[in-house]
């Protein structure tokens, strides 16, 4: 097997089939949020759509995750007169049913079920409103910054990756941030490996990571990234600040420095018939119970 079938492998190994338990629960959660939505926020009819890892083509199941977008109209005020308003209203209108845990932007469902307290359901509840008639551009409210607000595009955040031709690239990046347990924000990431890649996309797949990696070793402190939807009005520099890029660089001169002594199954780990999310379970486990893990693949190897 050459280097390119093995990260393939890898990937297979990291994909949800339709009919796995993981989909099943998300499809039927997704239902859930919509139903309570809606009728929580009759008045209004809010636009609900889907983002996150499922609508972009790069979900692994490591990492995956569905945003249910609740946007309403630019005049609509039944909703909340602000966007922090919109912000806080959905919150409480599922607060009932999920515990809620607050991002800058969006609300993270997870179990309130004392069995079950704290397990992630894998969905984060966007609210917005939308700038103009069009349906198209949207305001988010934002917790940190000055304007408390944030212009974006979902369609144009879902195409810009869909239509990367990195796919491949950014899932097994995706991975690799799992399995580092790196900071750096996934829609950062994501950025980074397009543009980093721009002129890359017919490469084999083991050299564009091996590229990606080189590069965040040896110019982690140079490269920019640009919001798609706006990229002259969303300051992305704190997603990556100098802790960041530094994180970046010394966690891929190491995954570069363990591919030249151990390979690519170095990197990922060996192929078997144990899934990689058991696996990673298992070394994670490990890892916390020893100052430095075993197998180059684990978190901080």
């Amino acid at each position: 097997m050459n280097n390119n079938d093995y990260v393939y492998e890898i990937l297979r190994l990291q994909t949800l089939a339709p009919e796995s338990d993981e989909l099943k629960a998300l499809q039927k959660h997704r239902a859930d949020v919509e139903g309570i939505l809606l009728e929580q926020f009759s008045k209004s009819n809010p636009t609900i759509r889907y983002g996150g890892s499922r609508a972009k083509g790069t979900m692994i199941k490591e990492a995956y995750d569905l945003d249910v977008i609740c946007y309403f109209r630019h005049d609509d005020t039944a909703a909340g007169e602000t966007l922090e308003e919109i912000y806080n209203n959905t919150a409480h209108a599922l607060a009932p049913h999920y515990l809620i845990e607050r991002k800058p932007s969006a609300l993270r469902l997870k179990d309130r079920n004392p069995q079950q307290y704290g397990v992630d359901f894998h969905i984060d509840v966007v609210p917005g409103r939308y700038i103009d008639d069009s349906k198209t551009d949207t305001f988010l409210y934002q917790s940190s910054g000055e304007k408390k607000r944030l212009k974006t595009n979902l369609e144009v955040h879902i195409n810009h990756v869909k239509d990367s031709g990195v796919i491949d690239a950014i899932r097994s990046n995706k991975l690799w941030r799992v399995r580092k347990a790196l900071r750096v924000k996934l829609f950062a990431l994501e950025l980074l490996i397009i543009e980093l890649l721009k002129d890359r996309q017919s490469s084999g797949l083991s050299h564009q990571l091996e590229h990606v990696w080189t590069e965040l070793r040896d110019h982690s402190d140079d490269i920019t990234i640009e919001d798609p939807a706006n990229p002259t009005g969303n300051d992305l520099s704190e997603l990556l600040n100098g802790s960041i890029r530094s994180e970046l660089s010394s966690i891929a001169a190491a995954t570069l420095q363990t591919l030249e002594d151990a390979g690519w199954q170095g990197v990922f780990g060996p192929l078997d018939d144990k899934s990689d999310h058991e696996k990673f379970g298992m070394l994670h486990r490990a890892a916390t119970s020893v100052r430095t893990p075993t197998n180059p693949w684990s978190p901080r190897a």
